[in-house]
């Protein structure tokens, strides 16, 4: 009794799956997603190829042989990065996800990520503050955390930020922190250009965000070839304004943010829908990544970090 039980739950587990795989619409994923792209992607011309792309392969039956969704989900990301290598685009299937963006959930469904990031506020020996910070959360959901993580940082003579495992975030975020390490007046840190709305949009510090404020202190950033998006954003600007050493490996190279798109049947696109555009060089990191000061492999930075800080403290 008990196999005959095992066997009918096996094979109505089995008439699940395989009607899941049915479900897979592959004509409609691709109409959609060729449109999303179209009318979205910060360089027309480019999403207007992905368009084209990805609607030719359907038609000549390219996308025939691939059984599941996961399958079809990477090749096709793998097709619009064949047009422009943009580590922005992603091409998912996640039901959960793709429900949670429909039903306007904030974030998409995505769990924030410990401590919204602020892993780790420390005092190293010498008075040096040191920050790992894992992600940039928006500063509307993460405003208490990050103004008591900075506060405490701030009690220090010299600032190490640890981005070697931080794969980006907000711009709000980027805004709040970057109050601190300036002055009483604004600075303008970045610009965006947002390609739905055909926008400029700047982006400045605010001095009122910050309690303290030490546009002196001696910073010191650290990168991996992981820090991406966000994470090239903060180091980028601080090395631009010349308020920071940036001490480590080269970034990954993502400059054009963007927001998940629903497709269809559980598929969601992120899609690159801006691009940064420094004020002091008139362009950005992407596909080039953020050039350290000091290029040294990602687990020595720290230690040279530490290094040149109390070099410069003892000068002072």
């Amino acid at each position: 009794m008990k196999r005959a039980l095992l066997l009918i739950a096996f094979s109505l587990a089995f008439t699940t799956l395989s009607a899941q795989e049915a479900k897979l619409d592959k004509a409609l994923v691709v109409k959609r997603l060729a449109s999303i792209m179209n009318r979205n992607y910060v360089y027309p011309e480019k999403g207007k190829a992905m368009h084209d792309l990805v609607k030719s392969k359907m038609e000549k039956g390219e996308y025939d042989h691939l059984t599941s969704h996961k399958e079809f989900a990477d090749q096709l990301q793998a097709d619009l990065r064949s047009i422009i290598n943009d580590k922005h685009i992603r091409v998912v299937y996640d039901p959960e996800r793709f429900d949670a963006i429909r039903s306007g959930v904030r974030g998409g469904g995505r769990k924030p990520p410990h401590n919204y990031g602020f892993q780790e506020v420390k005092q190293l020996e010498g008075n040096i503050g040191y920050l790992d910070l894992r992600g940039f959360a928006d500063a509307r959901m993460a405003e208490d955390v990050a103004r008591e993580s900075m506060e405490e940082l701030m009690q220090n003579d010299a600032l190490i930020f640890d981005l070697r495992k931080n794969g980006g975030g907000s711009p709000s975020m980027i805004r709040f922190i970057s109050s601190y390490l300036f002055g009483d007046e604004p600075v303008h840190l970045n610009d965006f250009y947002w390609r739905p709305a055909d926008r400029y949009e700047e982006s400045w510090t605010n001095p009122e965000f910050a309690s303290i404020r030490k546009p002196n202190i001696p910073i010191y950033v650290l990168t991996s070839n992981y820090s991406f998006s966000g994470a090239e954003e903060f180091s980028y600007n601080l090395k631009h304004l010349k308020r920071a050493t940036i001490i480590g490996e080269v970034t990954g190279g993502g400059a054009h943010p963007g927001s998940p798109s629903v497709i269809s049947g559980g598929f969601v696109v992120n899609v690159p829908r801006g691009r940064a555009i420094n004020p002091v060089t008139k362009t950005n990191w992407e596909g080039i990544g953020v050039i350290p000061h000091i290029k040294i492999d990602s687990d020595k930075a720290l230690d040279k970090a530490l290094e040149l800080a109390r070099k410069a403290l003892t000068e002072r």
